[in-house]
């Protein structure tokens, strides 16, 4: 999801939203992808001895995209260490088929506190929730209380409650002018309308993650590949790649951040098990470049140049989104085998855009991620579950070995509006009726706006868990 500040007016402390509509023209997929260039004046030595074979577009990523071959998508390139501060060309030693992590029929356990014998909720699939600008709450002293008003750390209290799974987003750049948390970049509102820190770069993203693993979740990072919110009407490229002006060495700079982003993650022992290249890029990814009338929000840009511009409305446009897929997912499988890739599209009411953009990247691009995710906005007119439902299970049908989910839902029927009615527990209930649907997770819960109604309500300066929004998911549970 991406936030605009023009477009809506949100409840106190959230962001404004903006999912501008999808492009329903096809345009012409490519053949194969050119090896990328050696010669990359952002990054400094990568590895010399991997590389990505692509291969046919049916397959799982987890075969392609960890093929050890000289004959490479993304050939070995250079990078400077003191500018990303260091990526480890490490591979993992014992690597896994990527399906052995979480597929259909996999069961998560109830795991012991290591503070008490605990026993937690039990569901079978992702149960989980994007919890990103929680982040902001808590730097401004903000508490979770639980249903019954006591206090907790907010990552238990998802997990007393059933959840399993936590995404966190990252970008860039944040402090980058027109970025996220850009010097005067107010993008708040009511209460809280200043981002005081970079929240979403890697610093905060391994802090947050690590708490989120020590509750005992699993977690999903999403790359934003961008300064600010990536979405659907906007993906600009980050400062520190603005001046590159060749397609390979773009999808060089990809890999080695994601790399990075992931090393870091390793080292504190909080390495996720899924991994989203790109987000909502039904429009392609890496597009546009801030213009005169830009704001810090990322309103107004201007297209990028055509060399490196991956819009989906051109055949180079498409080449270029899938050669930066193919580079994202290539350092995540470098990273670790057992990670999942995923790829995040939105609008799946427009069954024809999502069957373009798939058949482009996938099937003529020939780049398969592990998992295939929607945002699903009813509040939005993306449809509801049953029409969610029915979209993945015809996918399935051609796409046989791809797992199927919703990245973001929040269940409303419109602004800020939840009727309590079990639109929820439902979008869960489909996941577990759609072959190879690995489950959703609700977007920023603790927050209303334009997308639906928050899980918690204030309580003074804090915020309490919503008894009512709480219980909805037990029938979910065995």
């Amino acid at each position: 999801m991406g936030m605009t500040k023009n477009r809506f007016t949100i409840a106190v402390g959230c962001f404004g939203l903006l999912l501008a509509a999808c492009n329903d023209n096809p345009a012409g997929g490519i053949e194969n992808q050119e090896p990328l260039s050696s010669d990359s004046q952002i990054i400094g030595d990568l590895l010399s001895s991997s590389s990505v074979q692509i291969v046919s577009p049916i397959t799982s990523s987890s075969e392609w995209i960890a093929q050890i071959s000289s004959s490479s998508l993304l050939s070995s390139a250079s990078f400077d260490s003191a500018y990303f501060g260091g990526v480890s060309s490490a591979v993992d030693p014992f690597p896994k088929s990527s399906a052995a992590v979480l597929s259909s029929s996999s069961r998560f356990e109830m795991l012991p506190s290591s503070s008490s014998e605990k026993v937690y909720p039990k569901y079978d699939k992702i149960l989980g929730a994007d919890i990103s600008q929680v982040q902001e709450y808590e730097a401004k002293g903000v508490k979770f209380l639980d249903v019954d008003g006591t206090q907790k750390d907010v990552f238990e209290l998802f997990r007393e409650h059933g959840f399993n799974y936590i995404r966190l987003k990252t970008f860039v750049g944040p402090k980058s002018k027109y970025g996220y948390a850009a010097a005067g970049c107010d993008q708040g509102s009511g209460a809280f309308p200043q981002n005081v820190e970079a929240f979403g770069d890697k610093e905060h993203v391994v802090a947050f993650a690590k708490r989120a693993k020590a509750a005992g979740h699993k977690l999903l990072l999403d790359f934003h590949y961008s300064d600010n919110w990536a979405d659907p009407g906007k993906q600009i490229i980050p400062e520190r790649w603005r001046n590159i002006r060749d397609s390979k060495v773009m999808a060089d700079s990809v890999y080695a951040y994601t790399k990075d982003v992931l090393q870091a993650l390793k080292e504190a022992g909080a390495l996720p098990e899924m991994v989203q290249v790109g987000n909502e890029i039904t429009n392609g990814m890496l597009r546009e470049v801030p213009s005169s009338n830009t704001d810090c929000w990322g309103n107004k840009p201007s297209q990028a140049d055509a060399a490196v511009n991956g819009g989906m409305g051109s055949s180079q446009g498409i080449a270029n989104t899938a050669k930066y897929l193919a580079a994202g997912a290539r350092a995540v499988k470098e990273i670790s085998n057992n990670i999942k890739v995923v790829f995040h599209i939105e609008s799946p009411h427009k069954t024809n855009t999502v069957e373009w953009w798939m058949k482009s990247i996938i099937m003529n691009s020939k780049v398969v991620p592990d998992v295939m995710a929607f945002s699903a906005y009813t509040a939005y007119e993306h449809g509801n579950p049953d029409s969610w439902k029915k979209l993945m299970i015809d996918l399935g049908k051609t796409y046989n070995n791809l797992e199927f989910m919703i990245a973001e839902y929040n269940g409303a029927s419109k602004s800020d509006y939840y009727a309590y009615d079990g639109s929820r527990a439902k979008t869960h209930q489909i996941m577990d009726e759609i072959p190879r649907g690995i489950g959703a997770f609700i977007w920023e819960p603790e927050r209303s706006g334009a997308w639906g109604t928050a899980m918690f309500d204030w309580v003074g300066n804090n915020l309490k868990a919503n008894a009512k929004a709480f219980d909805e998911y037990k029938v979910l549970f065995r």
